[in-house]
């Protein structure tokens, strides 16, 4: 098979997958060139891959939302032993799976959802979970079964964030009366979005950066490094002692027609 027709039949699978929500660079081709943030998630990535071991042999990677693979790639061009990538969308699967076989790499993926990490059975050195915590209706419970079933030690996370960029320190008790901290711009919290927001019905919570890092904190994560906008690499550290497990969930079944 010529060059020219190899290269036909990588494009023509690309189109068959398109429209992709990763703009990224197979075998010479672009999937979304027209991206409507532009080269997207490049341009991101080139903003926190230092925070990334550039070697990364011997480490074992989930990637929760993975889409269409973009960072599952990058781990094992990285020389991860094992990538493993999730997501609940199966559209998504079919582009990574496509973008992996075509730059000829390694990786399992798998439908689920981050609700469902306890079913892997395992757990990773390295796991990414870049854009997802603004979609998801519990989004501490999220982090929490991270931290129980899959987080051995890094967690490379990423939120969208709004309101003030402070963060002021935070006291280990308040009086009941005291209610200044609810007006200080530095306090953590979170907004919640009834509707839509940029025009995306699954955008639910959108904390403030000091409500993100206390979320982190709160959920057994100690922050090592931050880029000045919202990525975040984190250990696994100790629980509070008041944080309880979270609740086992197990896959239900659809009832028969």
């Amino acid at each position: 098979m010529s060059r020219d027709m190899v290269q036909d039949n990588v494009e023509s699978r690309i189109q068959a997958l398109a429209p992709w929500f990763h703009n990224m660079e197979l075998d010479g081709i672009k999937t979304a060139p027209e991206h409507f943030l532009g080269d997207y998630p490049t341009f991101k990535w080139n903003g926190f891959r230092h925070l990334v071991p550039l070697d990364m042999r011997g480490r074992r990677v989930l990637d929760i939302g993975c889409n269409a693979g973009f960072y599952s790639l990058e781990m094992k061009r990285r020389g991860a032993d094992l990538v493993v990538g999730i997501d609940s969308d199966p559209r998504y699967l079919a582009q990574a799976r496509l973008a992996a076989d075509i730059a000829g790499l390694t990786i399992e993926f798998e439908q689920l959802s981050v609700y469902d990490v306890g079913q892997l059975g395992q757990k990773f050195d390295f796991v990414i979970f870049m854009g997802v915590l603004y979609h998801l209706r519990h989004p501490l419970l999220a982090l929490d079964l991270i931290y129980e079933h899959v987080a051995e030690s890094d967690l490379l996370f990423q939120s969208m964030l709004r309101g003030k960029r402070q963060v002021s320190p935070v006291q280990a008790n308040y009086e009941f009366e005291d209610t200044a901290p609810f007006e200080d711009d530095g306090f953590p919290r979170m907004t919640f979005i009834e509707h839509n927001y940029a025009a995306d019905p699954t955008n639910w919570w959108v904390p403030n950066r000091a409500g993100m890092e206390a979320m982190l904190r709160s959920a057994g994560f100690r922050i090592e490094a931050a880029t000045e906008d919202e990525v975040y690499l984190c250990c696994r550290g100790h629980r509070p002692v008041m944080a309880d497990a979270p609740p086992r969930i197990a896959a239900v079944s659809s009832p028969d027609p």
